[in-house]
């Protein structure tokens, strides 16, 4: 049974809480035994959501497995450190990979010996699904939390996860058909950051958001201090947090900037960064450039805010980025944006001809239609970025991108009902029950 995506309603509600107090009645008198992995430092903020989610529907809960300090804080001790999982690229894949499977073995030992109920593979798909493979025919109900990329790419590994899994709980709803047409549980409980972008961001008119960015922090400060009252459009610009994508993406972006400041004089630009050593890459760049450009540039970090580069995209008039999460975050910020991409040319040639949907951009794969430009490869040029960017802050582009975000936004909303507690019991009470 496939769970398609509908709009909130009273009955789903009553049946997720039915479902829930059946669950709590059900096994009360025994621990639920969890075994659960996030293989990536993304993954860990997934994993105590859920866990959250969890211990408050009952207190008994055994974790077993590997996660970062969020996934602790909610009561895992974990096996081993998840850095030890968290292994990008084929050539450290395979310079590690007598060692990762060496972690296999290890957690497979440990949820032996704590005979789990439940494995829930948190994101990294080429460790978890391995491990739920050897799990799922020992009886234990096995999860996949963030679905591979199947509905883009390689369909054919649908066997393999219906192998591996009893439900795949998806992010979003375009991943959901792939999975009805194999016949394999799968649910939309939605992007985290449908319920983690803060409201209130919205809600603050934005010069107001811009004032109090500007506030709390000293460089930002020093940066408008002279020319606050002489701006005439702020953009957020953010070229991606990998240093591969920042010497590829960012000079691209510069490129456009430059001319961008030479029609527009009083346009001013903002880099927000996830941490000190981007900041280093990011400004190392910026200052090869003219003077003229290095003072149209203010290039941010903050550890002291949360969720400091959402404030940013918050507090601009446009977005400029890198394909990625990003541009989830500023269509939920409903800020109007122009994405901007380039891979190594043979890697994007292989892609090509891989990939099946015609976007890069989530905005527009969840819409179906080009809502926002996007830039690739060839298209990425400096000429191609300025053009883009002045056809977007005319008025009529603008509220009809503005308008596209909104609508898109909500549809995802409507989409993403589920959360991922109540789903995950509501299958293993129905799986149960069809085995008793």
């Amino acid at each position: 049974m496939t769970d398609s995506a509908t709009p909130h309603n009273e009955h789903t509600a009553a049946i997720a809480q039915t479902v829930s107090d059946q669950y709590v009645a059900t096994i009360k008198t025994t621990p639920l035994v969890i075994g659960i992995v996030a293989g990536e430092v993304s993954g860990d903020s997934l994993g105590a959501d859920f866990m959250q989610q969890m211990n408050n529907l009952r207190d008994d809960i055994i974790w077993v497995g590997v996660g970062g300090s969020k996934m602790q804080a909610q009561g895992l001790q974990s096996i081993f450190p998840l850095v030890r999982l968290a292994v990008m690229g084929l050539v450290e894949v395979m310079s590690q990979l007598p060692d990762l499977l060496k972690a296999r073995r290890e957690l497979l030992t440990a949820f032996k010996a704590a005979n789990i109920d439940w494995f829930i593979g948190i994101d990294a798909p080429d460790f978890n699904l391995r491990v739920s493979k050897k799990l799922k025919p020992q009886g234990v109900f096995c999860v996949q939390y963030v679905s591979p990329s199947i509905w883009a790419w390689r369909e054919s590994r649908i066997h393999n996860i219906k192998a591996a899994t009893n439900l795949v709980l998806c992010l979003f709803p375009f991943e959901l058909p792939v999975y009805e047409r194999h016949d394999h549980p799968a649910i939309c409980v939605g992007h985290p950051l449908l319920r983690t972008i803060d409201q209130a961001l919205l809600d603050t008119p934005i010069n107001q958001r811009r004032s109090e960015l500007v506030w709390h922090n000293d460089g930002l400060q020093q940066f408008f201090i002279e020319r606050f009252d002489d701006v005439s459009q702020l953009i957020c610009v953010m070229p991606g947090s990998r240093r591969g994508e920042i010497t590829a993406i960012l000079p691209l972006m510069l490129d456009g900037i430059q001319k961008l400041i030479l029609l527009d004089p009083k346009l001013c630009f903002i880099i927000p960064t996830v941490d000190q050593n981007h900041q280093y890459i990011v400004q190392d760049v910026i200052d090869r450039r003219s003077e003229q450009l290095r003072a149209a540039i203010v290039v941010v970090y903050d550890d002291s805010q949360p969720a400091f580069s959402q404030q940013a995209m918050a507090a601009s008039d446009v977005v400029m980025l890198a394909s990625g999460t990003a541009t989830l975050e500023a269509m939920l910020l409903e800020r109007p944006m122009v994405v901007i991409y380039q891979l190594n040319q043979l890697t994007y040639q292989i892609a090509k001809r891989l990939v099946k949907v015609p976007y890069v951009a989530l905005p527009n794969i969840l819409a179906g239609t080009m809502i926002v430009p996007e830039l690739i490869q060839e298209q990425a040029s400096g000429d191609n970025i300025c053009r883009t960017v002045m056809r977007l802050m005319q008025p009529r582009a603008y509220a009809e991108q503005l308008r596209d975000l909104v609508d898109t936004k909500q549809s995802l909303q409507q989409q993403s009902n589920h959360d991922p507690a109540n789903s995950v019991i509501e299958q293993w009470f129905m799986h149960d029950s069809h085995n008793a």
